[in-house]
């Protein structure tokens, strides 16, 4: 870790973890993390409102706790970096506020990332640089894509993503049916481990020789596990719940992982690199690694801290834009929902950092004594 390596912040709200994350270049300082799913889980999804208010809440302890964990101070940071989309829209605007506060109170140039792009970038925290071009496969709840990233700060590619559900909703969705609660991959994971991959055939949905070779679907594969769920209930027979979540979890890496090694092998990508919140899965990093040694891939997974939203992430990709001189953000930067993966970040106008001082009679106070 060199002196002269850039010094980022990062902010991550897109839906209910409040991350703020501190690195230098490619070295993680703090990773500070508020999570609102206990909250949630109550109402068995993310209710948007809720998050919402628990970011506002949390934002200036989690950023404090950072700092004060990273052993940094506020006005020594060479940028800061927010989530600007995709994500929960009242969710980023939380984020996307606290980040152009502190960056016109300290003075300090903004970027507003892309989520998925970040999901790729966090790997740079645990295995170095990533190698251009990088092959990802993100999965989490929102989100099931196959990326070509050939630089991360200006260039990703999409190749295939999720027709329906999501692979993380799909895990929510059939934990729900077996009443294991909210969220579902953690705990569909564990029982799985205790149960038969191989005891019930789920269906591997868009995987015949006529279907896009790089998108998923897992809408099918959920409708017939609820089903089959269904079924056995309505016989009185004892619904094999360590059978169920090993087979269903079964039919969902399988495909990931054989559609992720195609794109490889077609793109001639010799590595591949996993990430968000599935990512934490063991069986699909198990399966992963055994399927990339065959194909002589080389598999980068970051660890499961990593893969799941987390502050961590977002200031990798922001290090990354400035180390690399990408054009800050604009203090008119605005929160994203549906922003396309292939804007890795938002960069304001030619002119200058976009620091618009326009208003600064109203805020030169608080400018003032905040952070001197």
């Amino acid at each position: 870790m060199a002196a002269d390596e850039p010094l980022v912040l990062g902010i991550e709200t897109s839906c209910d973890e409040t991350g703020v994350g501190i690195v230098r270049g490619t070295t993680l300082l703090a990773d500070a993390v508020a999570s609102s799913v206990d909250t949630h889980a109550r109402f068995g999804g993310v209710v948007p409102e809720i998050a919402s208010r628990a970011h506002l809440e949390a934002m200036v302890p989690t950023i404090e706790r950072a700092l004060k964990q990273a052993g940094v101070a506020a006005r020594d940071l060479d940028g800061i970096a927010v989530t600007s989309g995709p994500g929960l829209a009242g969710a980023l605007l939380v984020g996307v506020s606290a980040a152009k506060a502190y960056a016109y109170a300290l003075d300090k140039p903004l970027y507003g990332v892309n989520h998925l792009a970040s999901h790729i970038c966090v790997d740079q925290l645990e295995h170095g640089p990533l190698p251009e071009p990088t092959m990802a496969l993100l999965v989490s709840g929102g989100h099931s894509s196959l990326l070509l990233a050939p630089d991360i700060t200006a260039d990703v590619r999409p190749l295939g993503a999720t027709i329906d559900d999501a692979a993380g909703e799909a895990f929510d969705k059939i934990a729900r049916v077996l009443d294991l609660g909210f969220p579902g991959g953690p705990v569909i994971d564990r029982l799985a481990r205790e149960g038969d991959p191989k005891a019930i055939a789920f269906p591997r949905g868009l995987t015949g020789p006529r279907d896009a070779p790089y998108d998923f679907s897992f809408s099918g594969l959920k409708t017939s596990v609820a089903r089959w769920i269904e079924a056995k209930r309505a016989a009185g027979e004892e619904v094999p719940v360590r059978d169920v979540a090993a087979s269903f979890q079964e039919a969902v890496v399988d495909v990931l992982t054989r559609k992720a090694v195609r794109a490889c092998k077609d793109e001639g990508v010799d590595h591949l690199m996993i990430g968000g919140g599935v990512a934490a899965n063991s069986r699909l990093r198990a399966l992963a690694e055994e399927r990339c040694e065959r194909a002589g891939i080389r598999l980068r997974v970051p660890r499961p801290g990593l893969c799941t939203d987390n502050g961590a992430m977002v200031a990798a990709l922001g290090a990354e834009m400035v180390a690399r001189n990408r054009r800050p953000s604009d203090l008119e930067l605005s929160a994203d929902s549906s922003l396309p993966v292939t804007e890795p970040h938002v960069p304001g106008a030619q002119h200058g950092h976009g620091h618009s001082h326009d208003h600064d009679h109203v805020h030169e106070i608080s400018k003032d004594n905040l952070y001197s």
